[in-house]
């Protein structure tokens, strides 16, 4: 028993000394990125892939990873040494980012002797006083903090201090402290308990995801004089408010609806957007697109600078004369009842629906092809429209948002009303024909054209009371776009007026 216990102590005493010798050692920094990459989703989110150097011992090691996003996911995080991935594991991490703060800053030293410099009015120098500081006039507030790292702080009073056996709120002079108190960094970093079978210097890969490194898509298009070309760029916007820079950065943008597990979080965000000159030879394409799972994948043929706190447009696709028409909508059922589709409370109520809309969309619409210029998957994003005047100046005629926009696809842009064309809508007769089973609703639709020039107008129609319908009568012909929608196309001379009534009879 007595050469067991001794063995015992041995043993012990043995890996005692061996965790005291790896806890002495010093803190192991990495180097700084050797190379990064960055793949930026259009959802608030970034994968980020850097290569460092770590110089490490056999044994436990402590390494501190520097100059990581203030928005990490730190359960996202993947490492492995480049040199020998089977000789490196990571035991433990640690995400530290409890950055320097006037009011963290403070709250270390309560209770604590600190120092104020203060001016002497008559001789005009700097004198010193102690006291204890005993509240910082911050207080934290728990909550989520949408640039990550940390409580946010707000100020709710006055310093106070105990200064020579009194109190002072708000004391007089400029508060020195005598270092900076540990736990407290400058910026975000990792720090990480390292076991490794080989010494020396690792070369290691390191990925994460992280939020506030986001990307959006905005195009500028110039309309011809005769509405029938249109000139389009796409500029790629990129915001980084991660809390590091990125320097000869790999990027990779990622368009498409990929999905995330919802998490409630504050999303601030801002662009500025200047308008871009059209050059008058088309560039070699800066990005290539190609496929990636189910989306589309955006790739800079060179590498860039992505600062902390900044926004970068880079041009995506630039096309000319692309075959473009405008087209003239006159959709009248007033907006609200749209919302009824279907609703049984409503669908026998004849004096419900009547409300209408006199205004005449006009549209602009252009094919995404290969042959115009285009052809590449267009990320969702608004399109600004300009149009030269008479005295050839650009001026902005209208905007509009496209979804994610497959090559070969139709675009149509709704750019504002029309200031000449006018349509009325009216119910004319409502009619139960066979009660709680069958009405027959008359409408008719007026369209009036000003202009000097003639025109087509789309008329559509929207069947909205119950979704078994028929129209037993019309003076035009129609056209079933789908179960809601009815087309009747309408050509007018200038300073025309027509005239469509149409009978729709309704069953359940």
């Amino acid at each position: 028993m007595k050469y067991l216990f001794c063995s015992l102590f041995t043993v012990v005493s043995v890996l005692m000394s061996g965790w005291c010798e790896t806890s002495a050692q010093s803190i192991t920094p990495a180097s700084d990125r050797q190379s990064v990459d960055l793949t930026i989703y259009n959802v608030n989110l970034a994968l980020v892939r850097e290569e460092r150097t770590i110089d490490l011992v056999k044994g436990l090691n402590h390494v501190i990873i520097p100059d990581i996003p203030a928005t990490i996911d730190g359960t996202s995080l993947h490492f492995s040494s480049l040199t020998d991935p089977s000789a490196v594991k990571v035991l433990e991490q640690n995400y530290q980012y409890d950055l320097v703060h006037q009011a963290k800053l403070l709250e270390k030293y309560i209770g604590k002797e600190v120092e104020f410099i203060r001016m002497d009015n008559e001789s005009k120098k700097d004198y010193t006083v102690k006291g204890k500081l005993l509240a910082t006039g911050w207080q934290p507030q728990p909550g989520y903090n949408p640039y990550g790292g940390g409580t946010p702080y707000y100020a709710t009073g006055q310093m106070i201090a105990e200064i020579n056996g009194k109190i002072e709120i708000g004391p007089e002079g400029r508060l020195v402290l005598p270092s900076l108190p540990e736990g407290l960094i400058l910026k975000p970093q990792l720090e990480w308990l390292v076991n490794t079978t080989k010494a020396g210097q690792h070369k290691t890969e390191i990925s994460y995801l992280a939020n506030q490194l986001t990307w959006s898509c905005n195009y500028v298009a110039l309309l011809s004089s005769k509405n029938t070309e249109i000139d389009l760029t796409g500029w790629v916007t990129v915001t980084n408010n991660s809390g590091t820079s990125f320097k000869n950065a790999g990027l990779k943008l990622v368009a498409g609806d990929v999905n995330l597990v919802k998490d409630v979080q504050a999303q601030v965000s801002g662009m500025m957007r200047s308008k871009m000159a059209f050059a008058e030879e088309a560039a070699a394409p800066q990005f290539q697109q190609k496929e990636l799972f189910e989306y589309k994948l955006y790739s800079l043929q060179r590498k860039t600078d992505l600062g902390n706190n900044e926004t970068k447009q880079i041009e995506l696709i630039s096309a000319k004369n692309v075959l473009s028409k405008k087209v003239f909508i006159y959709d009248g059922l007033s907006d609200q009842w749209r919302y009824w589709y279907n609703n049984y409370s409503y669908r026998a109520q004849g004096s419900f629906g009547q409300e209408s809309n006199k205004k005449v969309g006009v549209f602009v619409t252009f094919k995404n092809e290969e042959k115009a210029g285009l052809g590449i998957a267009l990320p969702k994003g608004k399109v600004r429209v300009y149009k030269r005047d008479d005295d050839g100046k650009e001026q902005f005629i209208g905007e509009d948002e496209i979804d994610h926009t497959p090559k070969d696809e139709e675009i149509k842009l709704y750019l504002g009303n029309a200031f000449d064309i006018v349509g009325e809508r009216a119910q004319k007769d409502f009619r139960v024909v066979i009660s709680g089973h069958m009405i027959d609703e008359t409408f008719e639709i007026k369209v009036r054209n000003h202009k000097s020039e003639p025109i087509e107008v789309l008329v559509y129609e929207h069947p909205w009371r119950w979704n078994e319908w028929d129209i037993t009568k019309s003076n035009i012909s129609w056209e079933k776009v789908d179960q809601t929608t009815i087309k009747f196309p309408v050509k007018l001379e200038k300073d025309e007026e027509k005239t469509i009534t149409y009978t729709i009879r309704y069953n359940w």
